[in-house]
């Protein structure tokens, strides 16, 4: 049975870099044999904020219901987003804020502070861009995204995170930089085929 791949393209823009990464990887699943699915934010149509878990949360819109479905249907699943202000951009945090929901990604035990991770099974990978360098991400941040990302929504849901790569300095990079760095990602899609 071959992988099945959703990749989410959390750059708000269309035509972005994001976009050309979130391509070469599924051009590399698909060469190792994998389904791929491509989402990108761009694209999508949603309300911003809901009431909350709480609340009375507005239904969800044909393009989040879509967004869950993909995750739902995947083995392994690739967010391909930029870093703006240290994070995700607002509008691909809207998406996790409204569609990553109790009782489809997590269910608090009723008792105690423990939960079930509703997305467990599957592997996930994170391919990040930023014009911060990598480096300074690291040692001067403490790579707050990608923290954020990793541990308290992959982790928290049961994704398993495998491969995650901060690309950058995007800014002024060259075309021969940015030509590697999409075989990079095709190299990564045909690992995540493999499984």
């Amino acid at each position: 049975m071959s992988k099945k791949v959703f990749i989410w393209v959390a750059h708000p823009r269309l035509g972005s870099f994001n976009h050309a990464l979130a391509q070469a990887y599924a051009t590399g699943a698909e060469k190792g044999g994998a389904s791929v699915r491509i989402q990108a934010v761009s694209e999508m149509q949603y309300e911003a904020f809901s009431e909350g878990y709480e609340g009375k949360p507005i239904p969800l819109e044909p393009d989040l219901k879509a967004w869950q479905d993909n995750l739902l249907w995947a083995d392994h699943v690739v967010f391909v987003t930029p870093y703006w202000w240290g994070n995700i951009p607002g509008q691909a945090k809207a998406v996790l804020d409204r569609a990553l929901l109790p009782g489809f990604a997590f269910k608090y035990h009723e008792k105690g502070m423990g939960w079930d991770k509703l997305l467990a099974g599957r592997t996930g990978d994170l391919l990040i861009t930023s014009d911060t360098p990598p480096v300074w991400d690291r040692w001067v941040y403490g790579q707050p995204g990608r923290n954020a990302l990793t541990r308290q929504v992959f982790k928290f849901v049961g994704i398993k995170p495998q491969q995650v790569k901060q690309i950058g300095r995007i800014q002024g990079s060259s075309d021969k930089k940015r030509a590697r760095w999409l075989n990079m990602a095709e190299a990564l899609g045909a690992k995540a085929a493999l499984g």
